[in-house]
């Protein structure tokens, strides 16, 4: 053989050789580089603080919305290959996914297979009325309106409750919610809370009460919710109306006579208020007022169900929250007179 031919094959040898260390240190430095990208934060910023992925969406889809929020500048290759490495590709759902400080492509990946969209929360407060409810849930975020051109009783029917009166229907919780549910959904939900909370109570009563339905209970809890804050009171109160309504008294309650007066009341009652007649006007009309004033909380109700044993009749404001009760009409009067008279003896 030629010193020529031996020289040509050591060159293509060496060519070859280096040719292959080429290749092996391009795929080293590209799976270096692809466990960076896979491992390292995305560029997550106040400006993107979600991921909105609309149904049908692809991955590459996914990749386009990430570069158009800036979160990453990497192609749709090393994010395909993660989603086989991690065995999701193909099963991305749809949904708004958060993106949070230190969060890599791997964390958000796995999020999306597993469905983990972001979740709101909507509560109810204890002793809102209805209104207060619609105007809470016309400004919740990302809370799809479709009850907001509805009156009371077309949104009623919606929800699946028709013919019923919505004050005092919703049960005070905290409901969550994802980006896509309507405020149709948080009182559908909240109306079923409700109906369910109140036939469990209301199997569970104290014997002997003045109420004929669950309904009647949900009328005075309104009523317990709204005339004071205080667990400790909440009892002592339902165990007024209950005596007062065992003895036909009147209710003689002002928080019904506020939401008779509706938009009338300016932030104060008036003697004038207290003798005008109105369906809710307890200091005229004799029993329970024909629907809920409030909403009632889950401590109100069993207040209303088990009601504090006693002789008492009358309470006052102490002007600091709590309240003073009393037995007999003289008793009540002098408390009124020292209390809100500012005339104690």
């Amino acid at each position: 053989m030629s010193r020529y031919k031996m020289q040509g094959r050591a060159f293509w040898r060496v060519l070859i050789v280096l040719v292959l260390l080429a290749v092996a240190g391009g795929l080293v430095y590209g799976w270096m580089d692809y466990q960076r990208f896979a491992g390292k934060p995305l560029a997550v910023s106040a400006q993107a603080p979600s991921l909105d992925v609309a149904k049908g969406s692809s991955l590459r889809d996914v990749v386009g919305l990430l570069h158009q929020q800036h979160v990453t500048n990497t192609g749709p290759l090393y994010w395909r290959l993660l989603a086989e490495q991690l065995r999701v590709a193909g099963r991305l759902h749809a949904g708004e996914y958060a993106l949070t400080s230190g969060m890599t492509p791997r964390d958000l990946l796995l999020n999306m297979a597993a469905g983990k969209v972001v979740q709101r929360n909507f509560t109810i407060v204890d002793g809102w009325n209805f209104r207060d409810l619609r105007q809470a849930l016309a400004k919740a975020d990302k809370l799809r309106q479709d009850g907001v051109a509805l009156d009371d009783t077309d949104l009623m029917a919606k929800i699946g409750a028709p013919g019923e009166m919505p004050e005092g229907q919703f049960l005070p919780e905290t409901y969550a919610y994802v980006k896509g549910d309507s405020d149709l959904d948080i009182l559908r939900r909240a109306h079923a809370a409700m109906k369910k909370m109140l036939d469990t109570l209301w199997v569970q009563r104290d014997k002997d009460l003045p109420l004929a339905t669950p309904y009647d209970a949900l009328i005075l809890a309104s009523i317990v919710e709204k005339e004071t804050g205080r667990a400790d009171e909440r009892p002592r109160i339902a165990g007024v109306f209950i005596r007062r309504l065992q003895t036909h008294m009147l209710l003689q309650t002002d928080p019904t006579v506020i939401y008779g007066m509706g938009d009338a009341y300016a932030g104060n009652i008036h003697k004038s208020d207290l003798t005008t007649d109105t369906p809710y006007n307890t200091y005229t009309r004799q029993g329970l007022p024909p629907t809920p004033i409030a909403m009632p909380g889950k401590p109100a109700l069993l207040a209303a169900l088990h009601p504090a044993s006693g002789t008492e009749l009358y309470f006052v404001a102490r002007g600091d929250g709590t309240h003073v009760f009393s037995s007999t009409l003289d008793e009540h009067n002098r408390n009124v007179a020292c209390y809100q008279l500012k005339r104690c003896q």
